[in-house]
């Protein structure tokens, strides 16, 4: 066993695979860049090297800096993590030339996998279902309309070294198939320097589903079950479980048996994921094989009982499985919520900056600890909680890097149990300074056709494809969340109350009647008449009517605590609450199962004053850019002067890895430019003025 390994990587996966090596008394190495100083994944390393500046291009994808991190360090073996350069060809035999173990596939395997026309031929060779296609580079628009009408719309047209959804269209017919595949062609050509382009059978209403493989040096490979990837957003993966709600034991197992041929078809030693598109009658068809780690890993971990990151790292050090296919086991339902810092009801625009607040809740079972996800099972405790994360409070929420934040991870007894251990998890996940995509999740899982499990890959097209707005989360029971707004308005009335000094006469009183006015928006309010009887502050018990509706709330919790965990009548609860915002700093800010409300609770007089109150109407900024998010601004492409006309680009802002294009929504002309290339951006702040 290796004494000492390098990650080379960052972030949450670079914090996971230090947990496990860890656990094995491994000694650990971190690598990062000058944004990453201060991340987690550097404290928790055994010792740190600095790559170079912030930009991935000058830090984590240096080759040269990485190993030479290795050898100054005396790492003998490298975990790459996921992204940057864990399916690099080049990157994966140098760390073999210069006598590094690469803790994951051989570099053959990683060159066979990565192409897709070639990795398309081996999966036919080696029997595994394929989409019917054409396999050979298209030369131009023209014969991809021949191929294209022999094969049968609708057909996909992809880039050879495409991923990440870049590079791909869907064509229904002659002109979309003449026009997609120049622009996928251009697409290829810029983002991975490889223009080739091939086509292929477009599964209509399709499912992604992956089976994990892992495979030893010693010719042994099994599949370790399915995980169900399809809630996606643009190509994105959103929300993955295991297994599938879809599939049958029959399908399982025939994807499985595939799965394994093509691994052992290229001597796969590792951890690795075969995707397959699989059809509405359960027909499946080979996608890709990612020859590494997957984000989503946790879920199988959850219902195998097995640490991926430890059987990766037992097989880079040349042991052999210690188990065979026939005592893999599958034990309840696991699902993994992505949590993103974007902003979901701006589009999902990135959004950077300081986690003021990053209470996430509480787990029960640990990262990289077979032990403890194994005794979820042993004594029937379904239901465990997994946050898997690179991040800690106060800490940056940096722009060059992807947005995500951590994963949630919750294991049930079964599916219904997942997901209600799930949207209990996500009501308790506190996230301040900067925006998550917590609310969408909350949806997701809230949704009819996601609960019976009726979707397929264009679920969140289909839903959501106008956006996401607060309607889209409607409360089951909205009138929980002012009862709840009052009750803690109560707990701070009464501790004012206690406080000592208060002048005679204008002490503070305790009232039992109070007005709730929840706002709208757009100075739109909407008054509830609130009771509160039977008030036990000491046990934080109280009954609250609303509008005659009656809530009997207990919460212990603190005054100061965002989270409150409880009962209503007689149902277990966990919400948040927050006193005071920019714009209202004595409203109450409450959510509940992704819906957010803000309350104001006062006296009925009070109530009735501030009806006479009028509306501040917002400042018009119709005649200004302004940015939509925390980012670098890279390009300015308009100037004083300048008329642009709607739909023209006025500005490129960077943030997480994406470039952003503002363009003139109407006929502008630019009066000035109030911001200047290479500067960074906070929310809103102007960019240019028009006349």
């Amino acid at each position: 066993m290796f004494k000492k390994i390098l990650i080379a990587n960052r972030g949450e996966i670079a914090c996971r695979v230090i947990k496990t090596a860890q656990k094995l008394g491994i000694k650990t190495v971190a690598v990062y860049s000058e944004a990453d100083k201060d991340a987690r994944h550097v404290e928790l390393a055994d010792e740190a090297v600095l790559l170079g500046a912030a930009p991935s291009r000058e830090s984590y994808l240096v080759a040269d800096k990485i190993i030479a991190a290795c050898k100054a360090t005396g790492a003998e073996a490298l975990h790459p993590g996921y992204g940057f350069l864990s399916e690099n060809e080049d990157f994966a035999r140098r760390c073999e030339e210069e006598g590094i173990v690469f803790i994951g596939p051989k570099h053959y395997s990683i060159a066979a996998m990565g192409d897709k026309i070639a990795s398309k031929k081996l999966a036919n060779e080696a029997k595994v279902s394929t989409i019917p296609g054409h396999n050979e580079p298209i030369l131009s628009p023209e014969e991809a309309v021949e191929i294209a009408k022999k094969i049968g719309y609708p057909v996909m047209i992809k880039a050879s070294a495409g991923g990440g959804g870049k590079g791909l269209r869907v064509a229904f017919n002659d002109k979309d198939c003449f026009e997609g595949f120049t622009s996928c062609r251009n697409e290829a050509r810029n983002s991975f320097g490889d223009d080739r382009v091939f086509m292929e059978k477009f599964v209509e209403q399709p499912r992604h589903i992956e089976i994990q493989v892992l495979g030893d040096s010693h010719g042994n490979v099994v599949y370790l079950h399915e995980r169900e990837c399809s809630i996606q957003r643009r190509h994105q993966k959103v929300i993955e479980e295991a297994p599938s709600p879809f599939i049958s034991d029959a399908t399982r197992k025939a994807m499985g048996e595939q799965a394994v041929a093509l691994a052992k078809a290229v001597k796969y030693q590792s951890a690795g994921t075969v995707e397959f598109v699989v059809g509405k009658n359960q027909d499946f068809y080979f996608l890709e094989m990612n020859t590494r780690l997957q984000v989503e890993h946790p879920v199988t971990e959850c219902i195998t009982g097995l640490d991926l990151v430890e059987q990766m790292i037992r097989v880079a050090a040349g042991e052999k499985l210690s188990f065979g296919q026939g005592e893999i086991r599958r034990e309840g339902w696991a699902i993994e919520c992505r949590i993103n810092a974007e902003d979901p009801f701006r589009n999902f625009l990135p959004s950077t900056g300081r986690l003021v607040k990053y209470q996430p809740p509480a787990a029960n079972l640990e990262q990289g600890s077979e032990t403890l996800v194994g005794d979820s099972y042993a004594n029937g405790q379904f239901g465990g909680v997994r946050v898997d994360t690179g991040v800690y409070e106060g800490g940056e929420i940096p722009m060059f890097y992807d947005s995500m934040i951590a994963k949630l991870i919750v294991h049930g007894k079964d599916r219904n149990d997942a997901i209600a251990k799930m949207r209990e998890a996500l009501n308790g996940f506190v996230i301040r300074g900067i925006s998550s995509n917590i609310p969408f999740q909350a949806a997701l899982l809230a949704h009819p056709d996601f609960v019976t499990g009726n979707f397929n890959t264009g679920f969140i097209a289909q839903h959501y494809g106008g956006g996401f707005r607060a309607e889209d989360v409607p409360h089951e029971d909205a009138l929980f969340l002012v009862a709840l707004s009052a009750f803690v308005r109560r707990k701070t009335r009464e501790r004012a109350a206690g406080i000592s000094g208060q002048l005679a006469g204008h002490e503070v009183r305790i009232d039992s009647d109070y007005v709730a006015i929840v706002n709208e928006g757009e100075g739109k309010k909407r008054r509830h008449q609130v009771h509160i009887a039977e008030y036990a502050g000491h046990s934080g018990e109280a009954e609250v009517r609303v509008d005659g509706k009656a809530y009997k709330i207990v919460c212990a919790s603190r005054l100061n605590d965002i989270r409150l965990s409880g009962t209503v009548n007689g149902k277990p609860f966990t919400a948040q609450a927050e006193r005071g915002t920019l714009k209202r700093p004595l409203a109450y800010r409450i959510s509940h199962n992704g819906t957010a409300i803000e309350v104001t609770v006062l006296s009925p007089r009070a109530a009735e004053l501030a009806a006479l109150m009028p509306y501040k109407a917002p400042p018009d900024t119709s005649k200004s850019l302004l940015s939509p998010m925390p980012g670098l601004l890279v390009a300015i492409a308009a100037q004083p002067g300048q008329i642009v006309q709607a739909g023209e680009r006025l500005a490129v802002i960077e943030a997480m890895k994406m470039e952003n294009i503002l363009v003139a929504t109407q006929d502008v002309k630019v009066a000035e430019v109030l911001a200047k290339v290479g500067e960074s951006l906070a929310v809103d702040q102007p960019i240019m003025r028009f006349e």
